[in-house]
This record gives C-alpha cells, sequence and structure tokens, in this order.
C-alpha cells in the first residue's frame, strides 16, 4: 500500500460553534462541498457526539474516478476536535482541530491514509504527485463551500 499524509488548513471569519456544527454533519456536505456525492450514515453513533457513527462517503474529484471509504468516528471533544478511522479504497485517520481566535476560526485536517486499490498502488510511483494536487484540489473546493455556506469570508486556506 502507498502511504499519504496531508495538511489542510482554512480560516474562516466565522464563530466556531458555526464552523464545527457545519462539519460535523457530514452527512450534508454534498450540499455545499463540490466533490463530495454522497455521504451514508450506515451506524449511527451514541449520544450526541455520535460517537462510534459509521458514514460511506464517496467522493469525485478532478481526476476521473471515484473514491469511497467508511470512516468511523473515534474521538469528539466539541467544538475543537473530532477524530475517525478510515476503512476501504482508503485505510488510516483523519483529525479535525478547530481553533477560535479574533473573530475568526481556524480549521486543520490531518489525513494519513494508505490506498488500498491495487491499481492506485501500481501507480503510486509516478502518480503521488498528481494524487497529492488531487488532494489539495478536493480540499480547496472544501473550504470555499463552507465559507459560501456559512455566508463568511475564506480568510486564509492551504
Amino acid at each position: 500500500m502507498a502511504g499519504y499524509e496531508f495538511l489542510t488548513t482554512w480560516c474562516l471569519a466565522a464563530p466556531i460553534e458555526q464552523v464545527w456544527d457545519t462539519l460535523y454533519e457530514s452527512e450534508r456536505w454534498p450540499e455545499w462541498w463540490r466533490g463530495v456525492e454522497r455521504v451514508q450514515v450506515l451506524e449511527p453513533g451514541e449520544g450526541d457526539d455520535r460517537l462510534g457513527e459509521v458514514s460511506r462517503y464517496t467522493w469525485r474529484s478532478r481526476l476521473p474516478y471515484r473514491l469511497e471509504f467508511d470512516m468511523r468516528t473515534t474521538r469528539v471533544e466539541k467544538p475543537f476536535l473530532a477524530e475517525g478511522q478510515a476503512r476501504g479504497e482508503l485505510t488510516g485517520e483523519g483529525r479535525w482541530r478547530l481553533f477560535e481566535g479574533n473573530a475568526a476560526t481556524a480549521v486543520t485536517y490531518e489525513w494519513r491514509v494508505e490506498t488500498t486499490e491495487r491499481w492506485m498502488n501500481a501507480l503510486a510511483p509516478i502518480a503521488r504527485p498528481v494524487f497529492a494536487w488531487n488532494h489539495d484540489w478536493v480540499m480547496a473546493r472544501g473550504g470555499e463551500g463552507l465559507a459560501r455556506r456559512l455566508g463568511v469570508p475564506l480568510l486564509a486556506a492551504g
């Protein structure tokens, strides 16, 4: 398997609670995040934080393929942290962190995954930069979409 580590950062002119609520409702991402085709809750989680929830994510990007994986919520510290374990065409872990500042919220997403698809692993030695570019494209659409959804400026992204 080919391993990847990504770090995405967004800074939005919005209160942390609004950013958290919109991000944590991942089943609604297809409404505002270009590239997210579908989010389906497979197993509901427990309590208000939905710990243990399993959702299936279907992504489509600039490259002509779809990615699908299931994500189990493993840790929640509202409104600052959400972690999950991915299984499927990508296997690994993701971590959302939110930080409150002067009239803005900074969001980071850490994504440490391995590809499980044979064709992706075979192409990894030469296609790694393209896969990274594709990930960055999808995440940039997420930051832009989140800002539009909240009706606030996206102050920084990277």
